[in-house]
């Protein structure tokens, strides 16, 4: 049989540039354009507030993680989450108008009585299964009727 090898850390990603993976690289590369454009657009005093703003976030999304996974993907998922509510509520007077329980009537019915074992028979009983039919000892009734079984 052939030797295969299995690829370990498969969910580690490559690094590019020292310790910066390309996911990092390219979200500050967009972050630095949108300073770029705002240092173009804006006066020098909202230019820094909105430079160190976008600094921020890009920096948040670039090397932030929440249980071992990157930020835009927590984002995504509380995203999701506020759109679609958990709590679901079930009306249920639509449903009482559309159907109509009648009352019924319980009948008794007789239960039967349980045979009773003594605990010598219940002994000679887990022989029988015990020893999968092979015990003959004390053969009676029961125990020829439980071999027919």
């Amino acid at each position: 049989m052939r030797q295969f090898t299995v690829p370990q850390f498969i969910d580690v990603e490559s690094k590019i540039i020292g310790p910066i993976t390309a996911r990092q690289f390219v979200i500050m590369l967009i972050g630095a354009v949108f300073i770029g454009i705002g240092y173009k657009i804006f006066d020098f005093a909202l230019f820094l507030l909105s430079g160190f703003l976008i600094f921020g976030i890009s920096t948040i999304f670039a090397f932030f993680k929440i249980n071992g996974r990157p930020f835009h993907f927590f984002v995504l998922n509380f995203i999701q989450t506020a759109k679609k509510p958990s709590l679901r509520v079930w009306n249920h007077k639509i449903m009482d108008n559309n159907f109509k329980i009648e009352p019924t009537i319980a009948v008794a019915e007789e239960i039967p009585k349980k045979e009773e074992f003594h605990s010598s028979r219940l002994t000679e009983l887990s022989l029988v299964v015990d020893t999968k039919g092979r015990y003959r000892g004390g053969e009676s009734n029961e125990t020829e009727a439980i071999r027919n079984i």
